[in-house]
């Protein structure tokens, strides 16, 4: 699992001015579809209040500075921070906020892109990595809603059955192979980690494309026909 600057300059061989701050990862990345906007996490970070409201800042930042340029985002998250603190100031608040500035930028003509490079778990990774138009991942990267231990406490399904649920079905399983298939994940990337990011940068906005390719992969097999169905209702 590389380090945040060892991922960039993988990323970014033609140069970036990337820099950490505490867990909040930000900077301009250049490539040969012009440069591109870094916002993310690192150290498995818990998004609370503060790093909710900094990356919503970065972005928005973006947004005003630099119309219309792509913005990365470097997933590496645990999820919310879990704190007295944290949730009686409004977690949940904050983090739908980031969402909606990624929103604002989707709306002004950015396109979103995520990578998973570490982890990924629940709410952090819905809005800093699922909000984006496309997501990716490295292939040692990992991906979760909750650990099937929590998922067994709370639900009191033993954790047996939730291990052959996960055989089956990739709703229930952890890891970026699931996520894949689900469509949540559009590719997972490996090798020329530049190549990998031109690619996505140079390909079509069309939609999101997610329920389509959980039905083509088979780890979401009635959410397409759903969707379609409600869309057709009169």
């Amino acid at each position: 699992m590389p380090e945040v600057m060892s991922l960039c300059d993988k990323l970014f061989p033609d140069g970036h001015d990337v820099n950490a701050e505490g867990d909040l990862v930000r900077g301009t990345g250049t490539t040969p579809q012009g440069p591109v906007a870094v916002i993310g996490t690192r150290n498995h970070a818990g998004i609370g209040v503060d790093l909710a409201f900094a990356l919503a800042t970065e972005v928005l930042q973006v947004v005003e500075r630099f119309p219309k340029r792509p913005i990365l985002m470097l997933v590496d998250t645990q999820g919310q921070q879990l704190s007295r603190r944290d949730e009686l100031l409004g977690n949940g608040g904050y983090l739908a906020h980031l969402a909606k500035c990624f929103e604002v930028a989707r709306l002004q003509g950015h396109l979103l892109l995520s990578l998973v490079y570490g982890e990924a778990v629940s709410g952090g990774y819905l809005a800093l990595g699922m909000i984006a138009d496309r997501a990716y991942a490295l292939t040692d990267a990992h991906i979760r809603v909750m650990a099937l231990p929590a998922m067994s406490r709370i639900t009191q399904i033993p954790i047996e059955e939730l291990q052959e649920l996960c055989r089956t079905s990739a709703i229930f399983g952890p890891g970026v192979d699931n996520y894949q298939r689900l469509g949540a994940v559009e590719d997972v990337w490996a090798g020329d980690l530049a190549a990998a990011l031109v690619k996505a940068l140079r390909a079509p906005a069309d939609g999101d494309r997610r329920a389509q390719l959980g039905a083509e992969r088979g780890g979401r097999v009635h959410a397409e026909r759903v969707i379609a169905a409600v869309l057709a209702a009169p």
